[in-house]
């Protein structure tokens, strides 16, 4: 071999490597804080509907994104430490979902962009400035305002008219479980209902909680917006079954394990549309920028098979207005 084509061959081969790097797409960094565990077939939906919606707009997981996971599955303090950990790890953007998610990851970070999903009242709550211009390192997708609760009060009475007492699930450990106890509060007294409040902290609480209120008459039962109470579905759906409760719930995947019925947003329409707020601040924009987005999709879900267990007659004014109707 001559000696001007090896030395053409030696400078060839040393720059394939460099060839290779410049061909190799730039890797973002993301963080994902849910509030729900892993298992959890809500999550897989979710994140799967987050994955799908970032490959529609040239992400791919692996590729030219990394994605780092956290699962907190409601317990407050594991959702601390995951927030910091995220954090620690130099993410461009962080996914968390829930009021459980995102207030730790704003007690650890006010620079880091967080895109936030199921979130109530985000104004009320402190997490941003407005809803038009956030101001501040987080905006995303709020899933209702506190005064839905109210509407899920009148839908107890509406299908359960002889309901006086009315159990509350909620959660005091983030802001909408006291926002929405209060607007419920709010239509209690015309509805002529008494409002009994349940705080969610564990399987023994809710399980002594609503055995206890159901010794009395005329009750009912209302789930309002929890990650907690999402991780125990199971088993408050089967004690409002056990102690014939009616029972409405904040979303549709209560209705779809055996509640009664629920009314809220699609959350996994949510975590799809977050992927775009996502993009735009992979290129560039900033969270205090984007405003807060309401939900565009309510379903009314009722299952049929629950009523029918449960003595009750869904009024035909109700059945007109479901989304779905599981017989």
């Amino acid at each position: 071999m001559r000696r001007r084509d090896f030395i053409t061959l030696l400078g060839g081969a040393a720059a394939w490597p460099l060839a290779a790097r410049a061909q190799q797409p730039e890797r973002r960094r993301v963080g994902v804080l849910m509030n729900i565990a892993a298992d959890d077939p809500q999550s897989q939906a979710r994140l799967a509907a987050f994955a799908q919606g970032l490959q529609q707009l040239g992400w791919t997981i692996g590729q030219n994104l990394l994605v780092d996971y956290r699962w907190g599955s409601g317990n407050a303090e594991a959702m601390r430490k995951h927030a910091a950990e995220l954090v620690s790890l130099g993410p461009d953007v962080i996914l968390a979902h829930s009021s459980g998610a995102l207030a730790p990851l704003l007690q650890v970070t006010r620079t880091v962009p967080i895109v936030f999903t199921v979130v109530a009242d985000p104004v009320g709550a402190g997490y941003v400035e407005g809803l038009a211009r956030p101001g501040g390192n987080a905006t995303g997708f709020a899933n209702f305002e506190y005064g839905i609760a109210g509407k899920w009060l009148e839908l107890l009475k509406e299908i359960a008219p002889g309901v006086t007492r009315v159990a509350v699930l909620r959660e005091t450990a983030i802001a909408a479980g006291p926002g929405q106890f209060g607007a419920l509060q709010g239509v209690a007294p015309s509805l002529g209902v008494e409002l009994r409040p349940v705080d969610v902290r564990d399987a023994g609480e809710i399980e002594r909680a609503i055995t206890a209120f159901a010794q009395g008459s005329n009750g009912g039962l209302i789930v309002t917006g929890s990650p907690a109470a999402a991780v125990h579905r199971e088993l408050i759906v089967s004690l409002a079954a056990q102690h014939r409760l009616a029972a409405v719930y904040n979303t549709r995947f209560y209705a779809a394990s055996g509640g009664l019925i629920s009314y809220g947003p699609d959350f996994v329409d949510m975590f799809r549309r977050a992927a775009g707020y996502v993009d735009r601040i992979l290129k560039g924009e900033k969270p205090a920028d984007l405003p807060v987005q309401a939900p565009t999709r309510y379903e009314l879900v009722i299952n049929l098979k629950t009523a029918r267990a449960l003595g009750l007659d869904i009024p035909p004014t109700v059945l007109a207005r479901a989304d779905e109707v599981i017989e």
